[in-house]
């Protein structure tokens, strides 16, 4: 399950709350985003929370119900609320379409992350999580790193090396993976230290998947010294021409991804079953873009790479023999 949480779709409509703001910017800022997304001024019970964020997570279809069809029914609640934060988190950073809102709303959602930790949280993302916390000793770091990549994504949109890239996954990737493996029972460095190379790898699939979707957003993600390296200048993403030269890059930095993935392979064979299967259905799943990429000759200029149903399907059905099994 490690960093499935990363891969966010469009957001439906969920339960409704009052909405309370402490400037009129702010209040701009939540009015670009659902309703239901702003802090309450009363929070709700315990009860009323684990709804919201159920209901969140599974109106999030393509990327949670398949997954949570795998989990173990005592952590499918702590993984909705994991999963929320987790959300509204990223649309405040990605959605409200103003950076100077957007780090208000941040910072807003990082008090409450702050009253969560403190017991008096009012927003029902925090109240729920407020539990799993203290179940499972879940320290504030990985939570807070989110909101850091968050931030980050707000004023930094070109990295000029790979390892400066590999940094920012630090923040906006391998928290996922932690906060996974705190829910599953594993708190030791070596287990991090895998479920990092998943997380960076699974990130920077989808980075090498969404090139023209995130130059669309102000943002490119391939390290500007490989672009000086294989002499391809930003109009050519800016016009979708996947020059020879371009499309040599992409197959550079696909191996380069694959190559992170086998560094966190190992991960599968030190936990659980239940969880392996999650790790591996993810995994698999990421290294189905990087395959869909190569098979389009690495042409992702204005033709994003996807999975197809028939191999979706066959990832499922390989995850739930090995469940079974």
């Amino acid at each position: 399950m490690a960093c499935g949480l990363i891969f966010w779709s469009h957001r439906p409509p969920v339960a409704k709350l009052t909405r309370t703001a402490s400037t009129s910017a702010s209040l701009v800022g939540w009015s670009r985003l659902p309703a239901e997304y702003a802090i309450p001024d009363l929070a709700p019970s315990q009860v009323e929370a684990q709804q919201y964020c159920r209901r969140l997570a599974r109106s999030h279809y393509e990327n949670f119900s398949v997954a949570s069809w795998f989990l173990p029914a005592r952590l499918r609640q702590h993984f909705f609320n994991v999963y929320a934060y987790c959300r509204i988190a990223d649309d405040l950073g990605d959605e409200v379409g103003d950076p100077g809102t957007s780090l208000q709303l941040l910072d807003e959602w990082q008090a409450e992350l702050d009253a969560c930790y403190a017991g008096n949280p009012r927003h029902p993302v925090f109240v729920a999580l407020a539990a799993t916390v203290r179940k499972f000793d879940i320290p504030r770091q990985p939570f807070a790193d989110l909101l850091q990549a968050f931030r980050q994504d707000q004023s930094v949109t070109r990295y000029e090396t790979f390892e400066e890239l590999v940094g920012y996954c630090g923040y906006s990737a391998n928290p996922v993976g932690r906060l996974v493996l705190y829910l599953c029972g594993y708190r030791d460095a070596e287990r991090q230290a895998l479920s990092d190379c998943t997380c960076t790898a699974l990130q920077l699939a989808n980075f090498w998947q969404d090139v023209s979707v995130d130059y669309s957003k102000g943002r490119i993600y391939l390290p500007l010294e490989d672009l000086r390296r294989y002499q391809v200048g930003e109009e050519q993403i800016a016009a979708a021409r996947s020059t020879p030269a371009f499309c040599e890059m992409m197959r550079f930095e696909v191996q380069r991804a694959r190559d992170w993935f086998q560094q966190g392979w190992p991960l599968s064979a030190k936990v659980d079953r239940e969880l392996a299967v999650d790790l591996e259905l993810f995994s698999r799943g990421g290294q189905e873009i990087l395959n869909a990429i190569e098979r389009q000759g690495y042409v992702v200029l204005g033709r994003r790479p996807a999975i197809s149903k028939g191999r979706k399907l066959a990832l499922v059905a390989r995850a739930a023999l090995g469940k079974l099994l």
